[in-house]
């Protein structure tokens, strides 16, 4: 039987039930935009990441870009990002007319290398963007030590990462702002693209508001930058009937995460768990020598495979013009090469999972006899 990448139909299934009545409501309530239930979702996803607010919107590029916006970060400002990062945290930076500055990764945790932040700083740098790449969190102590001493803003992309924690709180609630995606495929989707930003700054979270609204401070007064990134109102009724289920489905993705670690052979480098946190696993991903033969192996047994990310920010085409070149990064470049994701859903079985497992270990065996 086929395993795929991933199975949204399993997660909808869970649901389905309880949001049919809710978006019958809204569909002849005619509120789309902005509804209710927007913001009953806020209040309770404040409250589960453990900020004081948090702003619905279409998109975690908009939640990134909003909350540099909000901060008063634009044309000649610099923003520290990792190299090895969807494009969407970088773009968020050139957006507003600043400019990303790229930071090698840590090879063993896929995150930025918190050790050679202070060195990429310099009079223009406005702000530290770390990524909770995978659902894994970025070691915060030392990126808030940096900003505090150079009077920088951080803001957490936490896309990727719903529910993670560090040290005891969630993340997404250490810095200045923090933004998530709720990208259909992620721990916590919506039923398309949606968003939120989550502070404890009131004025940044009211300057997001209003931007969210075409700038409205009130109707048709427009005071704030009128950009349009407000959140629909059926995602939010999905999103509130999905968030009670979070912490179960995260569960669910560790004990996975642990049999992976537990089964996959020699030749596989696998993610290992952190000391200063709880990762939530939203993607497992490895790395192999050979991974275009080893992805091809597995397609043949029906498992899917995914690659995140194949080419880092520095070489990717749109920002050829800020003058990097092949060999700056070279970590990155070379885990690049290497990684493959595995199939990563809530609702996995074990079973497929140690079959997965299998399957690799004939691919290694196979591609290293002894």
């Amino acid at each position: 039987m086929a395993i795929p990448f991933v199975d949204l139909q399993a997660q909808q299934a869970q649901v389905v039930d309880e949001i049919l009545p809710e978006i019958e409501a809204v569909l002849r309530r005619g509120n789309f935009i902005l509804g209710d239930p927007v913001s009953q979702f806020e209040a309770e996803f404040a409250e589960y990441i453990g900020s004081d607010y948090a702003v619905g919107l279409d998109s975690g590029l908009s939640a990134l870009k909003l909350a540099l916006a909000a901060l008063g970060i634009g044309p000649g400002d610099e923003v520290i990002v990792p190299v090895n990062t969807f494009i969407a945290t970088a773009a968020a930076v050139s957006f507003l007319g600043a400019r990303p500055v790229f930071v090698e990764m840590d090879e063993d945790t896929n995150n930025i290398d918190v050790t050679r932040i202070e060195a990429a700083i310099n009079e223009r740098t406005r702000a530290i963007m770390p990524v909770h790449l995978y659902g894994s969190p970025v070691d915060m102590d030392p990126v808030m030590a940096v900003a505090n001493r150079y009077n920088l803003y951080v803001v957490e992309d936490a896309a990727q990462a719903h529910g993670a924690m560090y040290k005891g709180r969630r993340v997404g609630s250490i810095g200045h702002a923090g933004a998530f995606s709720f990208y259909p495929a992620k721990n916590l989707g919506a039923a398309g693209d949606a968003g939120a930003l989550v502070t404890n700054d009131p004025d940044v979270a009211e300057r997001v508001k209003g931007m969210r609204n075409v700038g409205q401070v009130e109707r048709y007064i427009h005071s704030l930058p009128p950009y349009n990134h407000r959140m629909d109102t059926l995602h939010a009724v999905v999103l509130s009937a999905k968030l009670k289920r979070l912490d179960g489905w995260n569960a669910s993705r560790d004990r996975l995460a642990g049999l992976y670690i537990e089964n996959l052979p020699q030749g596989i480098i696998t993610p290992q768990r952190i000391d200063y946190g709880t990762q939530v696993w939203h993607l497992f991903v490895v790395r192999a020598e050979r991974r275009d033969d080893l992805r091809a192996a597995l397609q043949t047994e029906g498992i899917g495979t995914g690659i995140h990310y194949p080419v880092p920010l520095h070489l990717q085409p749109y920002y050829a013009d800020l003058g990097y070149q092949r060999g700056d990064f070279p970590v990155a470049e070379m885990v690049a090469d290497e990684i493959v994701s595995l199939p990563m859903y809530a609702e996995m079985a074990e079973s497929d999972v140690r079959l997965v497992c299998e399957r690799l270990s004939e691919f290694v065996l196979t591609a290293n006899p002894t």
